[in-house]
């Protein structure tokens, strides 16, 4: 089975920075795309961003130029570097494959507050 662990939230003051992590297991190969997803309450679980085995990456318009997705093949991890964050960015986030695996992980909790 694929499980999806996401670590690393918290709660953190407008402007400030955070870094989630996750740890992905389960797969008989490795996957090729890796993203990120969000949700906050009552509303529907929105794309963040996505990166390749090959680097290549891509974000979501609301969080282009303040966060970066980062993967490590060999660990299987997938991490996300948040930076200026905004009131906006509170949400629960997840990781999960690109195309999606069903199997979506309880997400890590992420509250920009003062």
């Amino acid at each position: 089975q694929v499980h999806f662990v996401e670590s690393g939230g918290g709660l953190v003051q407008p402007g400030g920075s955070l870094t989630l992590d996750c740890a992905a297991s389960g797969f008989t190969s490795g996957t090729k795309v890796m993203g990120w997803y969000r949700q906050a309450p009552g509303k529907q679980r929105l794309f963040v961003a996505y990166i390749t085995s090959g680097g290549t990456t891509n974000y979501a318009e609301s969080v282009d130029g303040r966060f970066t997705i980062a993967i490590n093949n060999a660990k299987n991890t997938v991490h996300l570097q948040m930076t200026a964050l905004k009131p906006e960015d509170t949400a629960v986030y997840y990781c999960n494959t690109i195309p999606q695996n069903p199997n979506w992980g309880q997400g890590t909790q992420v509250t920009v507050s003062s």
